[in-house]
């Protein structure tokens, strides 16, 4: 059948979307366009004419762009990436490693780091995550760095997830001071926390804490488009040449225009905040927080380290079902889990505004007619007292698992075999599973949940099945 070329499928869907005038909690920063004035960026789709200067060669306006950026976030060079973080993890750890180099990861890190470790061949050791009874990540201990430390002196880099998808932060500097005392390279992936060099109320930022090289979704907290982000330089430890040249390879030889102009709309935005703008942040969030508590008896707010990140909780129903009921009346939040939702809560400054009483009253409106239920206690060890090691390897090296045969086994026979893929429930991106990795009953226990609950999970799987991938 010959298909209709005039239709665009995507636009439709999003103009749709838009018709139902939805307030958005999720990123992107700049919230629907709310915390944009008068910049049409479609009429920016340009090219490297004359005068618009080239990113992977640039010497004018988008040079100068980018060492305004550098002023802005205290590093020795800063970088435009149009190809989100992704880009940015992946082309610090291939300047930073060598194959078959020992690199620290956080568990709960992002694909995109994994994937970076995978390309340079090198061997991830990963430190474990703290998590509170709800299951949210918390991040990790100096001690699990030191233990890890000792079992493999020879590691050459550390990266990092801070904050945590849902605003948790830990103290990051000692950490990076203990990895200096013995040269290894410290890797933050502060996706989330672009915002953090402002200072307070939020937390300190991994510039600040002495990173080498830090990684923000400039898209995901400041008002830039979607896949706008930055990589900054912070200590000459780093190969700066190296990483440009990663760069030049991994990014699209043909960059957006839009999506650059977007980048330098936001660091100017954030470069220019008051301490008034900060006050009308803070006051705005008070009195959304009071609204919402007053709506439901059971309904439970948690604000995060970062208090752009507030964690929603409806007891007796999982955060899948207070996602469905929130969506049915045009509220959309970031992510929701077996337990919880999460807002992203906008960076608006003074003069501008975001509408959080018709949230307040929309979310009443879903809500309204939602009984009191019993809630009974689930007796067994909480998830912040299990025991788990300090830290892991895989159970086979890469080379082990070129050209290994796989097979598909149901779900519920996997406990001890070893994953050929990668698991991923998504948002927020965090791999349940990694090629080479063991599969464990919590594991299991988890993806079972996720099933439950029709979670979307990317990777090789047949999870739809209940089956997963193993090596034989």
């Amino acid at each position: 059948m010959k298909r209709d070329h005039t239709r665009t499928p995507l636009i439709e869907a999003i103009e749709r979307h838009r018709s139902i005038h939805p307030i958005s909690f999720h990123v992107p920063g700049h919230k629907n366009g709310l915390l944009v004035e008068d910049h049409p960026f479609y009429q920016s789709d340009l090219t490297e004419l004359s005068g618009l200067d080239d990113l992977h060669d640039s010497h004018e306006a988008i040079r100068e762009a980018e060492e305004l950026l550098g002023d802005v976030y205290g590093s020795l060079e800063s970088h435009f990436l149009v190809n989100g973080s992704t880009v940015g993890n992946i082309a610090a750890i291939l300047a930073s490693c060598q194959t078959g180099d020992i690199v620290f990861v956080q568990r709960n890190c992002h694909k995109s780091v994994l994937n970076g470790i995978r390309l340079r061949k090198a061997v991830p050791v990963f430190i474990e995550t703290e998590w509170d009874d709800a299951g949210t990540a918390l991040g990790i201990r100096l001690d699990a760095v030191k233990e890890a430390m000792k079992a493999f002196p020879q590691v050459k880099a550390c990266v990092l997830t801070y904050p945590t998808y849902y605003g948790f932060t830990y103290n990051l500097k000692e950490i990076i001071d203990e990895c200096h005392k013995h040269d290894v390279i410290c890797i933050i992936d502060e996706a989330h926390g672009a915002h953090f060099t402002l200072g307070p109320p939020f937390p300190e930022s991994a510039m600040e804490c002495g990173a080498d090289m830090v990684v923000h979704s400039a898209h995901k907290m400041l008002p830039a488009m979607t896949m706008g982000s930055y990589l900054h330089i912070g200590s000459k430890r780093v190969d700066a040449h190296k990483v440009k040249d990663y760069l030049t390879m991994l990014q699209s030889s043909s960059p957006s225009y839009p999506i650059m102009a977007s980048l330098d709309y936001a660091r100017s935005y954030v470069g220019t905040f008051l301490k008034e703008d900060l006050d009308q942040i803070l006051e705005g969030i008070r009195e959304f927080i009071s609204g919402i508590e007053r709506i439901h008896p059971q309904l439970m707010v948690q604000q995060a380290h970062d208090p752009l990140k507030l964690i929603m909780k409806l007891e007796g129903r999982t955060g899948y079902a207070l996602q469905e009921l929130l969506e049915s009346v045009g509220v959309y939040p970031e992510l929701a889990d077996p337990n919880q939702i999460l807002l992203i809560l906008p960076l608006v400054k003074k003069g501008l505004s975001f509408p959080y009483k018709e949230a307040i009253d929309r979310i009443n409106k879903a809500l309204e007619n939602e009984p009191v239920v019993e809630v009974i206690p689930v007796e067994g060890v909480s998830t912040s007292s299990r025991r788990t090691p300090p830290f892991s390897t895989l159970a086979l090296t890469l080379e082990e698992m070129d050209g290994k045969v796989e097979k598909l086994i149901s779900l519920d026979d996997a406990e001890g075999e070893v994953s050929a893929g990668m698991v991923t429930p998504y948002p927020p991106g965090i791999p349940l599973l990694v090629p080479g990795e063991r599969i464990t009953a919590e594991v299991i226990r988890r993806l079972n949940e996720y099933i439950e609950n029709k979670a979307n999970i990317q990777g090789h799987h047949r999870l739809a099945n209940h089956c997963v991938y193993v090596y034989r």
